[in-house]
Protein backbone atom coordinates (compact mmCIF):
# COMPACT_ATOMS: atom_id res chain seq x y z
CA UNK A 1 0.00 0.00 0.00
CA UNK A 2 2.76 2.65 0.56
CA UNK A 3 4.52 2.40 -2.41
CA UNK A 4 1.42 2.87 -4.43
CA UNK A 5 0.89 6.27 -2.26
CA UNK A 6 4.17 7.28 -2.83
CA UNK A 7 4.09 6.27 -6.36
CA UNK A 8 1.02 8.14 -7.38
CA UNK A 9 2.19 11.30 -4.84
CA UNK A 10 4.87 11.25 -7.04
CA UNK A 11 3.03 11.51 -10.47
CA UNK A 12 1.10 14.26 -9.11
CA UNK A 13 3.62 15.95 -7.43
CA UNK A 14 4.76 17.06 -10.94
CA UNK A 15 1.56 19.23 -10.98
CA UNK A 16 0.46 19.78 -7.79
CA UNK A 17 1.09 17.40 -4.93
CA UNK A 18 3.19 20.18 -2.94
CA UNK A 19 3.06 23.30 -3.23
CA UNK A 20 6.92 24.36 -4.48
CA UNK A 21 8.32 26.68 -1.10
CA UNK A 22 9.93 29.95 -1.55
CA UNK A 23 13.23 30.50 -0.16
CA UNK A 24 11.64 32.80 2.60
CA UNK A 25 8.73 29.82 3.40
CA UNK A 26 11.73 27.51 3.85
CA UNK A 27 13.80 30.02 6.06
CA UNK A 28 10.02 30.38 8.10
CA UNK A 29 9.66 26.54 8.37
CA UNK A 30 13.23 25.75 9.27
CA UNK A 31 12.49 28.44 12.12
CA UNK A 32 9.08 26.68 13.45
CA UNK A 33 10.70 23.53 13.64
CA UNK A 34 13.71 24.89 15.94
CA UNK A 35 11.25 27.16 18.26
CA UNK A 36 9.89 23.86 19.19
CA UNK A 37 13.30 23.42 21.21
CA UNK A 38 13.49 26.87 22.38
CA UNK A 39 11.82 26.86 25.43
CA UNK A 40 13.37 22.71 25.69
CA UNK A 41 14.18 22.08 28.98
CA UNK A 42 16.80 19.50 27.83
CA UNK A 43 17.80 18.47 31.30
CA UNK A 44 15.58 14.98 31.20
CA UNK A 45 16.44 14.30 27.78
CA UNK A 46 20.29 14.21 28.49
CA UNK A 47 20.46 12.67 31.95
CA UNK A 48 18.35 10.10 30.84
CA UNK A 49 20.45 8.98 27.41
CA UNK A 50 24.05 9.83 28.56
CA UNK A 51 25.40 7.14 29.87
CA UNK A 52 28.88 7.82 30.19
CA UNK A 53 28.97 4.35 28.66
CA UNK A 54 30.98 5.59 25.19
CA UNK A 55 33.24 7.83 26.92
CA UNK A 56 34.71 5.67 29.25
CA UNK A 57 35.48 3.09 26.49
CA UNK A 58 37.16 5.63 24.99
CA UNK A 59 38.86 6.83 27.17
CA UNK A 60 40.01 2.90 28.25
CA UNK A 61 40.92 2.59 24.13
CA UNK A 62 42.90 5.74 23.99
CA UNK A 63 45.07 5.69 27.39
CA UNK A 64 46.74 2.24 26.34
CA UNK A 65 48.77 4.92 24.30
CA UNK A 66 51.77 6.81 24.74
CA UNK A 67 50.24 9.74 22.55
CA UNK A 68 52.75 12.22 20.30
CA UNK A 69 51.11 13.96 17.79
CA UNK A 70 51.77 12.27 15.07
CA UNK A 71 52.98 8.72 16.29
CA UNK A 72 50.80 5.15 16.72
CA UNK A 73 49.06 5.62 19.38
CA UNK A 74 47.37 9.18 18.70
CA UNK A 75 46.55 8.08 15.25
CA UNK A 76 44.50 5.25 16.21
CA UNK A 77 42.75 7.50 18.63
CA UNK A 78 41.92 9.54 15.84
CA UNK A 79 40.77 7.02 13.78
CA UNK A 80 38.82 5.53 16.63
CA UNK A 81 36.81 8.32 17.28
CA UNK A 82 36.35 9.04 13.27
CA UNK A 83 34.77 5.53 13.00
CA UNK A 84 32.71 5.84 16.20
CA UNK A 85 31.16 9.18 14.52
CA UNK A 86 30.35 7.49 11.37
CA UNK A 87 28.93 4.68 13.13
CA UNK A 88 26.67 7.37 14.39
CA UNK A 89 25.47 8.38 11.29
CA UNK A 90 28.22 11.01 10.51
CA UNK A 91 29.31 11.68 7.19
CA UNK A 92 32.60 12.47 5.65
CA UNK A 93 32.93 15.86 4.34
CA UNK A 94 33.94 15.44 1.05
CA UNK A 95 30.90 12.41 0.74
CA UNK A 96 28.35 15.19 2.11
CA UNK A 97 26.02 17.10 0.12
CA UNK A 98 24.45 20.73 1.32
CA UNK A 99 21.89 18.94 3.37
CA UNK A 100 24.12 17.07 4.79
CA UNK A 101 23.88 17.96 8.93
CA UNK A 102 26.23 15.29 10.23
CA UNK A 103 29.43 16.04 8.78
CA UNK A 104 33.27 14.72 10.20
CA UNK A 105 36.55 15.40 8.06
CA UNK A 106 40.71 14.31 9.40
CA UNK A 107 42.58 17.63 8.75
CA UNK A 108 46.22 15.97 7.38
CA UNK A 109 49.67 18.49 7.63
CA UNK A 110 53.49 17.27 7.34
CA UNK A 111 54.37 17.25 10.64
CA UNK A 112 57.96 20.14 10.69
CA UNK A 113 59.46 18.06 13.23
CA UNK A 114 59.27 13.70 13.56
CA UNK A 115 57.25 12.15 15.93
CA UNK A 116 58.10 9.98 18.89
CA UNK A 117 57.37 6.59 20.59
CA UNK A 118 58.79 4.87 23.53
CA UNK A 119 59.42 1.28 23.00
CA UNK A 120 60.91 -0.35 26.04
CA UNK A 121 63.50 0.82 28.59
CA UNK A 122 65.05 -0.58 31.33
CA UNK A 123 67.31 1.07 34.26
CA UNK A 124 70.11 -1.18 35.84
CA UNK A 125 72.50 -0.42 38.91
CA UNK A 126 75.88 -2.77 38.19
CA UNK A 127 75.75 -5.70 40.75
CA UNK A 128 71.85 -5.72 41.07
CA UNK A 129 69.79 -8.48 39.03
CA UNK A 130 66.29 -6.40 39.50
CA UNK A 131 66.29 -2.91 37.15
CA UNK A 132 65.92 0.00 38.96
CA UNK A 133 62.99 0.99 36.70
CA UNK A 134 61.89 -0.85 33.73
CA UNK A 135 59.46 0.57 30.96
CA UNK A 136 56.91 -1.82 31.26
CA UNK A 137 56.15 -0.24 35.09
CA UNK A 138 57.20 2.94 34.53
CA UNK A 139 56.11 3.79 31.25
CA UNK A 140 57.09 7.75 31.11
CA UNK A 141 60.45 6.85 32.30
CA UNK A 142 61.87 8.01 28.93
CA UNK A 143 61.70 11.27 28.34
CA UNK A 144 60.12 12.70 25.18
CA UNK A 145 62.61 12.87 22.44
CA UNK A 146 65.49 11.06 23.76
CA UNK A 147 67.11 8.32 21.15
CA UNK A 148 67.85 5.12 21.30
CA UNK A 149 70.89 3.70 22.89
CA UNK A 150 72.93 0.92 21.66
CA UNK A 151 71.27 -2.59 21.87
CA UNK A 152 73.81 -3.73 24.56
CA UNK A 153 72.76 -0.17 26.24
CA UNK A 154 74.57 2.43 27.83
CA UNK A 155 77.11 1.51 30.84
CA UNK A 156 78.42 4.13 32.88
CA UNK A 157 79.68 5.78 36.10
CA UNK A 158 76.84 8.19 37.93
CA UNK A 159 77.48 11.35 38.68
CA UNK A 160 75.43 13.14 41.03
CA UNK A 161 75.19 17.20 40.60
CA UNK A 162 73.18 18.28 43.58
CA UNK A 163 73.65 22.49 42.58
CA UNK A 164 72.52 22.25 38.70
CA UNK A 165 74.72 26.42 38.65
CA UNK A 166 78.25 24.04 38.82
CA UNK A 167 77.65 21.60 36.08
CA UNK A 168 79.22 23.87 33.64
CA UNK A 169 82.31 23.61 35.78
CA UNK A 170 81.91 19.90 35.83
CA UNK A 171 83.84 17.37 33.74
CA UNK A 172 80.90 15.09 32.93
CA UNK A 173 82.11 13.54 29.80
CA UNK A 174 81.54 9.97 29.19
CA UNK A 175 79.23 9.92 32.36
CA UNK A 176 75.41 9.80 33.52
CA UNK A 177 74.67 12.89 34.75
CA UNK A 178 72.14 12.50 37.86
CA UNK A 179 70.20 15.93 38.92
CA UNK A 180 67.27 16.92 40.73
CA UNK A 181 65.19 18.71 38.01
CA UNK A 182 63.70 19.37 34.77
CA UNK A 183 66.28 17.26 32.25
CA UNK A 184 65.16 19.49 29.46
CA UNK A 185 67.32 22.50 31.81
CA UNK A 186 70.60 20.62 31.73
CA UNK A 187 70.21 18.84 28.68
CA UNK A 188 72.36 21.57 26.52
CA UNK A 189 75.01 22.00 29.23
CA UNK A 190 75.79 18.00 30.31
CA UNK A 191 75.00 16.30 26.89
CA UNK A 192 75.51 18.92 23.98
CA UNK A 193 78.66 21.01 25.71
CA UNK A 194 79.57 18.70 28.12
CA UNK A 195 79.46 15.25 26.25
CA UNK A 196 77.71 13.42 29.39
CA UNK A 197 76.63 10.20 27.65
CA UNK A 198 72.77 10.67 29.42
CA UNK A 199 71.11 12.15 32.30
CA UNK A 200 68.98 10.77 34.87
CA UNK A 201 66.77 12.90 36.51
CA UNK A 202 63.83 13.47 39.43
CA UNK A 203 61.53 17.00 39.43
CA UNK A 204 58.02 15.66 41.05
CA UNK A 205 56.28 18.39 42.56
CA UNK A 206 55.18 18.20 45.83
CA UNK A 207 51.57 18.57 45.05
CA UNK A 208 51.87 14.74 43.52
CA UNK A 209 53.08 13.64 46.74
CA UNK A 210 55.52 11.69 45.96
CA UNK A 211 56.32 10.16 49.27
CA UNK A 212 53.47 8.53 49.59
CA UNK A 213 52.86 7.56 45.65
CA UNK A 214 56.46 6.81 45.53
CA UNK A 215 57.07 4.84 42.04
CA UNK A 216 55.06 7.73 39.91
CA UNK A 217 57.11 9.73 37.08
CA UNK A 218 55.93 12.62 35.62
CA UNK A 219 56.62 12.98 32.40
CA UNK A 220 59.35 15.30 31.06
CA UNK A 221 61.23 15.66 27.38
CA UNK A 222 64.41 16.78 26.25
CA UNK A 223 64.97 19.19 22.84
CA UNK A 224 65.06 16.66 19.97
CA UNK A 225 68.98 16.85 18.52
CA UNK A 226 69.39 14.59 15.44
CA UNK A 227 72.84 15.13 15.80
CA UNK A 228 73.86 14.74 19.51
CA UNK A 229 70.95 11.97 19.89
CA UNK A 230 70.68 12.05 23.37
CA UNK A 231 68.53 10.45 25.93
CA UNK A 232 67.38 11.40 29.66
CA UNK A 233 65.68 9.24 32.30
CA UNK A 234 63.26 10.43 34.61
CA UNK A 235 63.20 8.86 37.46
CA UNK A 236 60.49 7.81 40.38
CA UNK A 237 60.64 9.02 44.04
CA UNK A 238 61.80 5.35 44.95
CA UNK A 239 64.37 5.28 42.45
CA UNK A 240 66.04 8.45 43.28
CA UNK A 241 65.63 7.82 46.63
CA UNK A 242 67.81 4.08 46.12
CA UNK A 243 70.30 6.03 43.74
CA UNK A 244 71.19 8.20 46.51
CA UNK A 245 71.95 6.08 48.87
CA UNK A 246 73.70 4.10 46.71
CA UNK A 247 75.71 7.01 45.82
CA UNK A 248 76.50 8.36 49.48
CA UNK A 249 78.01 4.62 49.69
CA UNK A 250 80.26 3.79 46.56
CA UNK A 251 80.83 4.66 43.38
CA UNK A 252 77.77 3.66 41.32
CA UNK A 253 77.40 2.35 37.83
CA UNK A 254 74.35 1.99 35.45
CA UNK A 255 72.86 0.68 32.54
CA UNK A 256 70.59 2.67 30.76
CA UNK A 257 68.79 0.37 27.70
CA UNK A 258 66.79 2.46 25.60
CA UNK A 259 64.31 1.84 22.55
CA UNK A 260 62.63 4.49 20.43
CA UNK A 261 60.85 5.25 17.62
CA UNK A 262 61.30 8.64 15.77
CA UNK A 263 60.15 8.96 12.40
CA UNK A 264 58.57 11.84 10.20
CA UNK A 265 54.83 11.96 10.32
CA UNK A 266 51.58 13.81 9.65
CA UNK A 267 49.59 15.35 12.12
CA UNK A 268 45.51 14.60 12.00
CA UNK A 269 43.19 17.04 13.68
CA UNK A 270 39.54 15.73 13.49
CA UNK A 271 36.86 18.18 13.33
CA UNK A 272 32.99 16.77 13.91
CA UNK A 273 30.01 19.14 12.82
CA UNK A 274 26.34 19.09 13.63
CA UNK A 275 24.77 22.28 11.25
CA UNK A 276 22.65 24.16 12.40
CA UNK A 277 19.27 24.65 10.99
CA UNK A 278 19.29 28.48 10.62
CA UNK A 279 22.45 30.19 11.79
CA UNK A 280 24.98 27.80 10.53
CA UNK A 281 27.74 29.74 10.57
CA UNK A 282 27.21 30.60 14.17
CA UNK A 283 28.53 27.96 16.31
CA UNK A 284 29.76 26.28 19.72
CA UNK A 285 33.07 24.53 19.69
CA UNK A 286 34.31 21.93 21.83
CA UNK A 287 37.87 20.99 21.96
CA UNK A 288 39.54 17.99 23.17
CA UNK A 289 43.49 17.12 22.96
CA UNK A 290 44.36 13.81 22.30
CA UNK A 291 48.25 14.14 23.13
CA UNK A 292 49.27 13.37 26.50
CA UNK A 293 50.20 9.47 27.73
CA UNK A 294 47.68 9.80 30.81
CA UNK A 295 43.72 8.03 31.18
CA UNK A 296 42.61 11.58 32.95
CA UNK A 297 44.76 13.33 30.95
CA UNK A 298 43.03 13.23 28.34
CA UNK A 299 41.93 10.35 27.43
CA UNK A 300 38.28 11.02 29.15
CA UNK A 301 37.94 14.97 27.07
CA UNK A 302 38.25 12.57 23.74
CA UNK A 303 35.77 9.82 25.16
CA UNK A 304 33.23 12.69 26.47
CA UNK A 305 33.26 14.53 23.42
CA UNK A 306 32.74 11.63 21.67
CA UNK A 307 29.41 10.59 23.54
CA UNK A 308 28.26 14.17 23.02
CA UNK A 309 28.33 14.14 19.41
CA UNK A 310 27.22 10.67 18.96
CA UNK A 311 24.70 11.38 21.46
CA UNK A 312 23.73 14.91 19.85
CA UNK A 313 23.53 12.75 16.35
CA UNK A 314 20.72 10.68 17.70
CA UNK A 315 18.77 13.50 19.15
CA UNK A 316 18.47 14.76 16.00
CA UNK A 317 17.66 11.87 14.23
CA UNK A 318 14.90 10.99 16.68
CA UNK A 319 13.31 14.54 15.94
CA UNK A 320 14.38 15.45 19.40
CA UNK A 321 16.77 18.36 19.15
CA UNK A 322 17.08 20.18 16.36
CA UNK A 323 20.69 22.68 16.83
CA UNK A 324 19.52 26.70 15.42
CA UNK A 325 23.72 27.10 15.35
CA UNK A 326 26.53 24.63 14.67
CA UNK A 327 28.08 22.60 17.64
CA UNK A 328 31.84 21.30 16.32
CA UNK A 329 33.91 19.12 18.10
CA UNK A 330 37.72 18.90 17.54
CA UNK A 331 40.08 16.67 18.45
CA UNK A 332 43.69 16.90 17.64
CA UNK A 333 46.69 18.44 19.84
CA UNK A 334 46.17 20.71 22.46
CA UNK A 335 46.24 24.33 22.35
CA UNK A 336 48.15 23.81 18.24
CA UNK A 337 45.02 22.65 16.86
CA UNK A 338 42.23 24.91 18.39
CA UNK A 339 44.79 27.99 17.68
CA UNK A 340 44.45 27.08 14.01
CA UNK A 341 40.67 26.65 13.73
CA UNK A 342 40.18 29.91 15.26
CA UNK A 343 43.28 31.91 13.35
CA UNK A 344 43.00 29.94 9.85
CA UNK A 345 39.59 31.10 9.09
CA UNK A 346 38.49 34.47 9.96
CA UNK A 347 35.01 34.01 8.52
CA UNK A 348 34.42 31.33 10.46
CA UNK A 349 36.41 32.36 14.04
CA UNK A 350 34.23 35.48 13.77
CA UNK A 351 31.11 33.36 13.86
CA UNK A 352 32.44 31.30 16.89
CA UNK A 353 30.19 32.19 19.65
CA UNK A 354 31.62 30.29 22.46
CA UNK A 355 34.42 27.71 23.03
CA UNK A 356 35.17 25.63 25.43
CA UNK A 357 37.99 22.85 26.63
CA UNK A 358 37.00 19.14 27.55
CA UNK A 359 40.59 18.50 29.60
CA UNK A 360 40.55 15.60 32.39
CA UNK A 361 37.07 15.14 32.75
CA UNK A 362 36.28 11.96 34.44
CA UNK A 363 38.32 11.76 37.47
CA UNK A 364 38.00 9.78 40.56
CA UNK A 365 38.16 12.74 42.87
CA UNK A 366 38.21 9.76 45.70
CA UNK A 367 41.35 8.69 44.55
CA UNK A 368 43.17 11.16 42.71
CA UNK A 369 42.20 14.14 45.17
CA UNK A 370 41.14 17.86 44.26
CA UNK A 371 37.28 18.58 42.39
CA UNK A 372 35.82 19.27 39.20
CA UNK A 373 36.26 22.63 38.09
CA UNK A 374 35.35 24.99 35.89
CA UNK A 375 38.05 27.73 35.43
CA UNK A 376 36.53 30.71 34.52
CA UNK A 377 37.30 33.55 31.77
CA UNK A 378 39.16 36.54 32.98
CA UNK A 379 37.59 38.16 35.80
CA UNK A 380 38.64 40.17 38.87
CA UNK A 381 39.33 37.02 41.39
CA UNK A 382 42.41 36.86 39.08
CA UNK A 383 43.49 40.17 39.90
CA UNK A 384 42.20 40.07 43.70
CA UNK A 385 41.98 35.86 44.90
CA UNK A 386 40.35 36.34 48.03
CA UNK A 387 37.42 33.89 50.37
CA UNK A 388 36.47 30.83 48.40
CA UNK A 389 38.75 32.11 45.30
CA UNK A 390 41.36 30.10 45.04
CA UNK A 391 44.19 29.03 42.48
CA UNK A 392 45.10 25.82 41.97
CA UNK A 393 48.39 24.11 42.38
CA UNK A 394 48.64 24.53 38.42
CA UNK A 395 49.37 28.18 39.12
CA UNK A 396 48.25 31.00 37.76
CA UNK A 397 49.85 34.88 37.38
CA UNK A 398 47.85 38.31 38.25
CA UNK A 399 46.13 39.58 36.10
CA UNK A 400 44.97 42.81 35.11
CA UNK A 401 42.00 45.12 34.45
CA UNK A 402 43.11 45.66 30.82
CA UNK A 403 42.86 41.57 30.68
CA UNK A 404 38.98 40.80 31.47
CA UNK A 405 36.44 39.40 29.54
CA UNK A 406 33.54 39.99 30.45
CA UNK A 407 30.88 37.53 29.29
CA UNK A 408 28.07 35.26 31.05
CA UNK A 409 29.58 32.06 29.86
CA UNK A 410 31.03 32.15 33.43
CA UNK A 411 27.69 31.88 35.59
CA UNK A 412 25.76 30.53 33.05
CA UNK A 413 27.55 27.14 32.75
CA UNK A 414 28.11 27.29 36.33
CA UNK A 415 24.33 27.09 36.99
CA UNK A 416 23.94 23.93 34.74
CA UNK A 417 27.01 22.29 36.27
CA UNK A 418 25.93 23.33 40.06
CA UNK A 419 22.39 21.35 39.10
CA UNK A 420 24.00 18.41 37.94
CA UNK A 421 25.64 18.78 40.93
CA UNK A 422 22.80 18.50 43.30
CA UNK A 423 21.08 15.85 41.22
CA UNK A 424 23.66 13.53 41.69
CA UNK A 425 25.64 14.42 45.13
CA UNK A 426 28.93 16.12 43.08
CA UNK A 427 31.09 18.39 43.98
CA UNK A 428 31.77 21.48 41.70
CA UNK A 429 33.77 24.22 41.55
CA UNK A 430 35.01 27.30 40.14
CA UNK A 431 39.17 28.51 39.97
CA UNK A 432 39.94 31.60 38.47
CA UNK A 433 41.87 31.79 34.92
CA UNK A 434 45.09 30.13 34.50
CA UNK A 435 45.34 29.03 31.23
CA UNK A 436 47.08 26.42 29.35
CA UNK A 437 44.73 24.27 27.68
CA UNK A 438 42.75 24.38 24.86
CA UNK A 439 40.15 27.56 26.01
CA UNK A 440 43.60 29.73 25.65
CA UNK A 441 43.43 30.24 21.66
CA UNK A 442 39.30 31.17 21.85
CA UNK A 443 39.89 33.48 24.60
CA UNK A 444 42.93 35.14 22.79
CA UNK A 445 40.99 36.17 19.81
CA UNK A 446 38.28 37.54 22.14
CA UNK A 447 35.84 34.29 21.53
CA UNK A 448 34.39 33.61 25.35
CA UNK A 449 35.59 30.33 26.47
CA UNK A 450 36.20 28.30 29.73
CA UNK A 451 37.55 25.26 30.92
CA UNK A 452 36.35 21.85 32.21
CA UNK A 453 38.57 19.77 34.08
CA UNK A 454 40.15 18.34 37.38
CA UNK A 455 42.48 19.46 40.17
CA UNK A 456 44.53 18.58 42.27
CA UNK A 457 45.43 15.70 40.86
CA UNK A 458 48.10 13.25 42.77
CA UNK A 459 48.51 11.50 39.42
CA UNK A 460 48.67 14.70 37.19
CA UNK A 461 51.13 13.93 33.68
CA UNK A 462 52.37 10.78 35.92
CA UNK A 463 52.62 6.83 34.46
CA UNK A 464 50.24 6.25 37.13
CA UNK A 465 47.35 8.57 35.85
CA UNK A 466 45.47 4.99 34.04
CA UNK A 467 42.07 3.83 34.31
CA UNK A 468 41.87 3.27 37.71
CA UNK A 469 41.73 6.36 38.32
CA UNK A 470 38.78 7.57 36.30
CA UNK A 471 35.42 7.31 37.07
CA UNK A 472 32.35 6.34 34.93
CA UNK A 473 29.77 8.66 36.99
CA UNK A 474 31.91 11.61 36.21
CA UNK A 475 32.35 11.68 33.01
CA UNK A 476 28.58 10.64 33.01
CA UNK A 477 27.92 14.41 34.77
CA UNK A 478 30.41 16.48 32.72
CA UNK A 479 29.05 15.15 29.40
CA UNK A 480 25.05 15.66 30.74
CA UNK A 481 25.90 19.09 31.92
CA UNK A 482 27.83 20.09 29.20
CA UNK A 483 25.36 18.95 26.38
CA UNK A 484 22.66 20.49 28.48
CA UNK A 485 24.59 23.81 28.19
CA UNK A 486 25.30 23.87 24.56
CA UNK A 487 21.91 22.84 23.71
CA UNK A 488 20.75 25.62 25.72
CA UNK A 489 22.81 27.97 24.14
CA UNK A 490 22.62 26.49 20.30
CA UNK A 491 18.68 27.28 20.56
CA UNK A 492 19.05 30.84 22.78
CA UNK A 493 16.97 33.51 21.65
CA UNK A 494 15.83 36.81 23.00
CA UNK A 495 13.98 34.14 25.99
CA UNK A 496 17.26 32.61 26.89
CA UNK A 497 18.61 35.98 26.50
CA UNK A 498 16.35 37.27 29.50
CA UNK A 499 16.46 34.34 31.85
CA UNK A 500 20.29 34.33 31.06
CA UNK A 501 20.52 38.74 32.04
CA UNK A 502 18.03 37.87 35.39
CA UNK A 503 20.80 34.90 36.39
CA UNK A 504 23.61 37.00 35.82
CA UNK A 505 22.16 40.08 38.06
CA UNK A 506 21.86 37.60 40.82
CA UNK A 507 25.82 36.13 40.37
CA UNK A 508 26.48 39.94 40.28
CA UNK A 509 24.81 40.84 43.75
CA UNK A 510 25.91 37.96 45.20
CA UNK A 511 29.49 38.67 44.02
CA UNK A 512 29.43 41.88 45.07
CA UNK A 513 27.85 41.09 48.86
CA UNK A 514 31.03 38.74 49.31
CA UNK A 515 33.33 41.17 48.08
CA UNK A 516 31.98 43.75 50.41
CA UNK A 517 32.22 40.88 53.25
CA UNK A 518 35.69 40.78 52.17
CA UNK A 519 36.27 44.05 52.29
CA UNK A 520 35.35 44.35 55.75
CA UNK A 521 38.24 42.02 56.35
CA UNK A 522 40.49 43.31 54.96
CA UNK A 523 39.60 46.67 55.97
CA UNK A 524 40.39 45.13 59.71
CA UNK A 525 43.32 43.45 58.90
CA UNK A 526 44.66 47.28 57.96
CA UNK A 527 44.22 47.39 54.13
CA UNK A 528 43.65 50.76 52.51
CA UNK A 529 39.28 51.71 51.46
CA UNK A 530 40.71 52.98 48.43
CA UNK A 531 41.73 49.51 47.10
CA UNK A 532 38.07 47.78 48.55
CA UNK A 533 36.66 50.63 46.33
CA UNK A 534 38.40 49.47 43.08
CA UNK A 535 37.52 45.57 43.30
CA UNK A 536 33.78 46.79 44.31
CA UNK A 537 33.77 48.78 41.05
CA UNK A 538 35.85 46.03 39.17
CA UNK A 539 33.28 43.53 39.53
CA UNK A 540 30.53 46.21 38.97
CA UNK A 541 31.92 46.92 35.66
CA UNK A 542 32.76 43.43 35.12
CA UNK A 543 29.12 42.45 35.54
CA UNK A 544 27.32 45.66 33.71
CA UNK A 545 29.58 44.04 30.82
CA UNK A 546 28.76 40.63 31.43
CA UNK A 547 25.40 41.19 31.34
CA UNK A 548 25.41 43.19 27.79
CA UNK A 549 27.29 40.34 26.30
CA UNK A 550 23.78 38.33 25.87
CA UNK A 551 23.38 40.51 22.92
CA UNK A 552 25.26 38.09 21.17
CA UNK A 553 21.98 35.57 21.24
CA UNK A 554 19.63 37.57 19.83
CA UNK A 555 18.99 39.78 15.99
CA UNK A 556 17.40 42.24 17.65
CA UNK A 557 18.54 44.16 20.44
CA UNK A 558 15.59 45.99 21.05
CA UNK A 559 13.88 42.64 22.43
CA UNK A 560 16.18 42.71 25.62
CA UNK A 561 17.86 46.39 25.78
CA UNK A 562 15.12 47.11 28.59
CA UNK A 563 15.92 43.78 30.79
CA UNK A 564 19.69 44.45 30.45
CA UNK A 565 19.59 48.27 31.36
CA UNK A 566 17.03 47.12 34.70
CA UNK A 567 20.10 44.64 35.48
CA UNK A 568 22.89 47.29 34.80
CA UNK A 569 20.57 49.65 37.12
CA UNK A 570 20.44 47.01 40.16
CA UNK A 571 24.26 45.87 39.88
CA UNK A 572 25.14 49.59 39.89
CA UNK A 573 22.84 50.45 43.07
CA UNK A 574 24.57 47.29 44.95
CA UNK A 575 27.92 48.28 44.36
CA UNK A 576 27.02 51.70 45.55
CA UNK A 577 25.51 50.34 48.68
CA UNK A 578 28.40 47.95 48.89
CA UNK A 579 30.76 51.03 48.46
CA UNK A 580 28.55 53.46 51.14
CA UNK A 581 28.88 50.48 53.73
CA UNK A 582 32.86 50.01 53.63
CA UNK A 583 33.20 53.73 54.35
CA UNK A 584 31.33 53.66 57.23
Amino acid sequence: MYKKIALICVLVSLFSCKPTLTKTAVIKKQNTVVNKFADTDYTELVTKEFTGSLAYNTTAFVEKYWRVVGNTGFNKSIHYVANELEKAGFVLQEKATENTVLTYRIEKRPLEQPTWESVAASLTIQGEKLPLLQNSTNSNMIALNSYSTPKKGVTAEVIYIADVSKLKDTNVKGKIVFVETSPARVFNTAVVKGGAAGILSYSNPSYLQPEKNTTSIQFRSIPQNKDVKGWAIALSYDAKQRLKKKLQKEKVIVTANIKTNIYPSTELTLVADIKGAVAPEQRLVYSAHVQEPGANDNATGVGVALEMATLTAKFIKEGKLSPKRTLTFLWGDEIVSTRRYVQEDKARAKNIKWGISLDMVGENTAITGGSFLIEKMPDPSAIWTRGNDKHTEWGGSVLSLEQMKPHYLNDFVLKIFKEQGKRTNWEVNTNPYEGGSDHTPFLAADIPGVLFWHFTDQFYHTDNDRLDKVSKTTLKNVGTAALISAYKLLNADEDTAKAIILDTEKAAISRLQEELKQGKIALANGDKLEIQIDIINAWQNWYTAAVSSTLDMVTNASTINNTISKAQATIKQTAEQCIAELKK
